[in-house]
Parts: structure tokens; C-alpha cells; sequence
């Protein structure tokens, strides 16, 4: 934090310095204002060059999914799948309409997912899924 404040705060006073010094510039006569605007634009484009490259691309580790504790529970894919579509908050409807299978064999899963999980509601299935890391 303090290093982004020391940071912010030199481009402040650099770039008050440069509006002074083209101020300067101007009124003696020395520079024509032309050179001065292309200056003070180039500047603002290389900080916005360096801000960007900084701050907006840095990588965010994902939490990983952890297949292997998936098998030794025996949730197959399909389960899996259909779990995911649980955490998004869609119904069995939904999650029938978007995996192209009936809306009882989505039942069944989750029932079997609700004993592969030691779950008695969709929640709990979602919690305890997450605290075992098999769902993100």
C-alpha cells in the first residue's frame, strides 16, 4: 500500500512540475504551445501505459478442483456436472433443460449426491462440496 501511495505520489508531483514547466515555457516565449500539449499528452499516455500493464493484468490464482477426491467419493461426471449447475442456483428444470436429460434422472443424481455428500439439503451439498474442494 505504501508503495502505491510513494508511486501516485511522485507521478503527481512529476506531472505538476511538467504543467509549471510548460507554463513557464510559454509565458517567456521559449516553446511554441504545440510542443508543450504533445509533451504533456505523451506523458499521460506512458503512465496510462504503465498503470494498465501494472494493475490490470495481474494473474488471480483459481482455486483448483480437486478430481481426485471427486473419484474416492465416487461422484461420477455427469453428478459432478450437475452439482456445478446446484452452485449456479438453477433448478432441476433448468438444470434438465440445459444438460438435455429428464428432470427425474436429475432427481436421482442429486439424491445420490446428497449420500455421496452426507447432505440433506442443496446448501449443505454446496458447502460441504466447496470445504472438500471439489467444487470452486
Amino acid at each position: 500500500m505504501k508503495k502505491t501511495i510513494l508511486i501516485f505520489g511522485a507521478l503527481i508531483i512529476a506531472l505538476l512540475t511538467l504543467f509549471q514547466l510548460s507554463t513557464y515555457t510559454i509565458t517567456s516565449g521559449g516553446l511554441e504551445i504545440e510542443w508543450v500539449i504533445a509533451v504533456v499528452a505523451i506523458v499521460f499516455f506512458a503512465v496510462g501505459v504503465i498503470l494498465n500493464k501494472r494493475s490490470l493484468h495481474k494473474k488471480e490464482l483459481l482455486p483448483l478442483i480437486d478430481y481426485q477426491k471427486i473419484e474416492a467419493l465416487g461422484i461420477s461426471k455427469r453428478e459432478h456436472e450437475i452439482l456445478v449447475k446446484i452452485s449456479e442456483g438453477l433448478s432441476n428444470r433448468e438444470i434438465a433443460d440445459a444438460l438435455f436429460i429428464s428432470e427425474s434422472t436429475i432427481k436421482t443424481h442429486i439424491s445420490n449426491l446428497f449420500i455421496k455428500l452426507n447432505a440433506k439439503r442443496r446448501t449443505q451439498a454446496i458447502q460441504k462440496a466447496k470445504a472438500l474442494g471439489i467444487l470452486v
